[in-house]
């Protein structure tokens, strides 16, 4: 028996260096000794929670996290030195609504006849490549919510990536969509069946709904996502209070797909953490979400990507116009808004990452400030994903995830388009040019 307990010992020992060897970490025991030490000189160093900057700041980095910050901080003398003396510095960039595991075109039926295509190994293969697009660009940490993974395939995902398998963002994902029958699908031939439950989970009371969380949890997801009105018939505040104190229960936050109206009522009413999409909603359910401390996640499409789905420059022009005004008076109401995309369509000759990037226009449109949008973008977005004791600041004890660049973001927030240095979890991401692979 003891022979046999060594020998596992060794085994885990064996599997640990490896491990260790791959991700690039020196690491010798679990007190942190011997590991990477990283050392930057930041020309200006910018706070997006407090709006303050910072000159000629010195960030070490020891393994995976920020040590110390300061002017006068010492460096180790073994530290590797990462010299942005002539940048703009600021925590990773995150996004509050993502679909990485899809990359198409646009329409009800096609876009959906499309995803009983695609396996979700296929679906997993393209997460991967789209993460790495979308943190070549400056985004660090994505949520990811679901409907569009297949089974399960972003669970996998961030497996890979917690294990070093391959580069990419710190990622959330929702797992399947929760929503009443028929998820978000129209005019499904009843002779095929339930075709949408590869992509959703029916739920049609408050203990089916507290079900399909629990069954989306089980499967690995670490956010719980909802569609409050897709159909005639929507959920009423019991079954949005229902999936609240499951997700709640299990330390995750509830997102929820809703337009407007009386079903956004119930699903600010029910405690969701943030409204996604909002595009209809009226000044008193704006004043509701602040008084009860929803987020709003708008995904405010540039009108670029409105003509590439809707293929009518009339629809899109007036769906735009409409984006653009919510966003602006959730601003001036005092909504918690963070910044997010919901890109899914392959604009030409953009990758993901500046595809996203795209959506800045539409932020400066409504009059946002740039020094707010870098804190809806980061610090709320940190907030709302309950992150914001572990990642969303340059300061010591947090991750270091971290992007540079020539300008300043602060005065024109499409500076962030030249994002031209990216650290994740303390380990530079090589690239060719922002946004590029």
């Amino acid at each position: 028996m003891r022979q046999r307990a060594r020998a596992s010992v060794v085994l885990w020992a064996t599997v640990a260096v490896v491990f260790g060897t791959v991700n690039g970490w020196t690491q010798q025991s679990s007190t942190g000794s011997n590991q990477k030490v990283t050392a930057v000189r930041a020309g200006v160093l910018i706070d997006p929670r407090s709006g303050t900057v910072s000159r000629n700041q010195i960030i070490v980095v020891t393994g995976s996290k920020i040590t110390a910050v300061g002017p006068d901080v010492p460096i180790p003398p073994a530290a590797e030195i990462i010299d942005l003396s002539k940048s703009y510095v600021l925590p990773g960039l995150m996004d509050a609504h993502t679909h990485i595991s899809w990359n198409s075109g646009w329409g009800d039926e096609g876009t959906y006849a499309r995803l009983e295509t695609e396996s979700t190994a296929f679906r997993a293969l393209m997460a991967v490549k789209l993460a790495r697009e979308a943190l070549n660009a400056g985004f660090t940490t994505l949520r990811d919510v679901g409907g569009i993974e297949g089974e399960y395939a972003m669970t996998d995902v961030r497996r890979a990536l917690d294990l070093g398998w391959f580069t990419g963002p710190t990622i959330q994902s929702c797992g399947k969509i929760i929503g009443p029958y028929g998820g978000q699908y129209h005019r499904v031939a009843p002779e095929y069946g339930r075709t949408w439950t590869h992509d959703f989970l029916d739920a049609d009371s408050p203990d089916e709904v507290r079900a399909a969380v629990r069954r989306n949890i089980f499967y690995g997801a670490n956010c719980i996502k909802l569609v409050a009105d897709n159909s005639a018939y929507h959920y009423t505040v019991d079954e949005i209070k229902a999936a609240v104190s499951e997700a709640h229960s299990a330390g995750m936050a509830v997102a929820v797909h809703v337009l407007g109206g009386e079903a956004a009522r119930n699903v600010i009413l029910g405690g969701a953490d943030s409204i996604e999409h909002g595009h209809n909603l009226d000044d008193d359910l704006l004043r509701l979400m602040k008084e009860h401390g929803t987020f709003l996640s708008g995904t405010e499409f540039p009108k670029s990507h409105l003509i590439n789905m809707y293929r009518s420059s009339t629809e899109a022009e007036a769906q735009d116009a409409k984006e653009v005004d919510r966003l602006r008076r959730s601003y001036k109401i005092g909504v918690k808004v963070v910044f997010s995309t919901d890109t899914v369509i392959n604009m030409p000759g953009e990758t993901r990452g500046q595809t996203m990037m795209d959506y800045l226009d539409q932020w400066v449109r409504a009059e946002i400030p740039a020094p707010d949008i870098l804190r809806a973008m980061i610090s709320n977005n940190a907030e709302l994903l309950r992150i914001a004791d572990q990642r969303g600041r340059i300061a010591p004890g947090y991750m270091a995830d971290m992007v540079a660049m020539p300008a300043n973001p602060m005065d024109d927030i499409k500076a962030l388009r030249g994002i031209n240095f990216v650290m994740k979890n303390g380990r530079p991401v090589n690239q060719k040019s922002s946004g590029g692979d």
